[in-house]
Parts: structure tokens; sequence; C-alpha cells
């Protein structure tokens, strides 16, 4: 019997959508819950519900319910007729009878180990990196949009794929300081914060790389930081003497070593710990 799909708000209204769809009440129906809808920021639900159904197929009597049936009508006719019960199986009998056993033993079992084969069979393959991207995406995308609402702000979330594969999120909007912060604070929170929505609903993510960004934020901070950058190095080329900048994000500084390492006349080395991990600008002589 072929299957349908049909989806919802609900996994009832999904379900209410196939009954219509195959014309059968619910009890003439099997389903196949494909996916639910999944529970948002602050208990709201997002996305839909899908399902598929069939029209249940009637299960024919198992043969051996046959057998038995028709065996045990006969021994009554017997009886009925001579008013004495059925003598008993001698040994080449009863040696058939356990043949015939172990003959519907071995069927079971061959049935059995048909079904795990069919199972292993049936398993859904490990999804590709490109699936798992796009899934990722999607549930951080979910993730923004809910939160902009619930801050009370009005911006758009737009998905991208940076050159190193990672999965880059912009949120576009007017007034959207509140999730940036203080030398972007709050941005790198809400980033984290957005990997660990991912990663719950998402487990195969685990080794994919995600960037958020706000109202342009990181773009203007790379221009900013690359800018400083080149006159920290003009000084340094100048003086000869290292300068040692303030602690910043692991972002930032990848930003200033890539800046550095394209002048001449000087490098750079990273020193202290993290949250107070700087670099330092250094002459290239030492």
């Amino acid at each position: 019997m072929q299957w349908v799909e049909t989806t919802g708000r609900t996994i009832d209204e999904a379900k209410d959508a196939a009954l219509d769809q195959l014309g059968v009440d619910e009890a003439d129906a099997e389903f196949e819950v494909l996916a639910e809808p999944r529970p948002g920021l602050f208990g709201r639900m997002r996305g839909e519900a899908r399902v598929r159904a069939r029209v249940r197929p009637a299960t024919p009597r198992p043969k051996v319910d046959r057998r038995d049936r028709r065996r045990r009508g006969g021994g009554g006719e017997r009886q009925g007729r001579s008013g004495a019960p059925p003598a008993a199986p001698d040994a080449a009998a009863a040696g058939a009878v356990r043949d015939d056993d172990s003959t519907v033993a071995g069927v079971a079992a061959a049935r059995t180990t048909d079904e795990r084969v069919t199972t292993v069979a049936d398993a859904a393959p490990a999804p590709s990196d490109e699936e798992v991207a796009a899934e990722a995406g999607r549930a951080a995308t979910d993730f923004l949009e809910e939160l902009v609402e619930v801050f009370g702000l009005a911006g758009v979330v737009t998905v991208g794929t940076g050159e190193d594969g990672a999965v880059e999120l912009a949120v576009d909007g007017d007034d959207l300081g509140l999730l940036i912060g203080p030398k972007g604070q709050t941005l790198a929170a809400v980033q984290e914060l957005t990997r660990t929505v991912v990663l719950r609903h998402v487990p195969a993510a685990r080794d994919q790389r995600l960037r958020v960004d706000v109202g342009g934020y990181r773009a203007r901070r790379r221009d900013a930081l690359a800018r400083f950058t080149r006159q920290v190095v003009d000084e340094v080329r100048t003086s000869g003497v290292p300068r040692a900048l303030e602690p910043m994000s692991a972002a930032d500084r990848k930003v200033v070593h890539d800046t550095a390492n394209t002048l001449e006349g000087v490098r750079t080395v990273s020193e202290g710990e993290d949250p107070r991990r700087r670099v330092v600008i250094l002459p290239a002589g030492e």
C-alpha cells in the first residue's frame, strides 16, 4: 500500500491531513512520525510536524494457525463418529510432528534473522558534511530569529558559507546594539549560545565551524583592527621597540597576526592566558 506524507503545526494536525488524503478512519491507518516541531526559546514551538501514513494492510491468518485449526477439527470429528478418543500417535508419527515443529521453528528463526538484516540495511546513512552544515544553519537561524523577537528587536537573519567552510549567520537591522554589547562581548556570548543550541539539535555538527555577526559589527571590527595594526607596525619598525597590545579575543588576535604577517620588518607572538591573552608585535630581528 502506498504511503503519503503530510505536514502540520502538530502531529495530530499532520495525521488528520493524512487521513483526509487516504479517506479512512484513524483505526484503519498506520503512521510513522518523520519530524516533530522543535521547542524553541522559552518553550515556543518552531518548525512543522511531518508524518507518513498508509491504509493498514489486512493481515491473513498465519498458515500454522490454519493447520492447527484443521487438525483440531479433524480429531473431533473422528471422536464423534467412533465414540472413543483417537489412538495415540506411534513413534514415527511423533517423530514427524517433532520434525514439523523443528521446521516451523527454523522458518521463524530465519524470518527473525531476515528482519534483523533488513533493519540494518534500512538504517539511514550518515549525513554528509553539506547536510550537517545545512541542518546547523537552519537550527541557528531559527534560534537567532526567535532571540531577536524575544528582545523586541527587528532584524533579518541570513545564512551563508565562509571560505573555511564555516556556517556564517548575519543578523541585519536597525538598533541591534543590544545584541553586540561593549567591544562585541554580548555578540561573543550570542555566538556561543547559538553554538550550544545547534549542538543540542544537530549533534553531528560538533566539528562544524559557526560564526555569528550582528549589524556588520565583525566586518567593521576587522577593518578597524587591520588599520590599527598597520599603525603599530610602523611605530615598531621606526622605534625598534616591541609593542604589546591590549587583551583580545581569539578572533581579534587572528586579525592582528594576519595583518602584521603581511608586512615586512616585524613578527608577532601571543602571550598570557585567556581572557588576558594579547598579541605582541616585535621587530623582525628579535
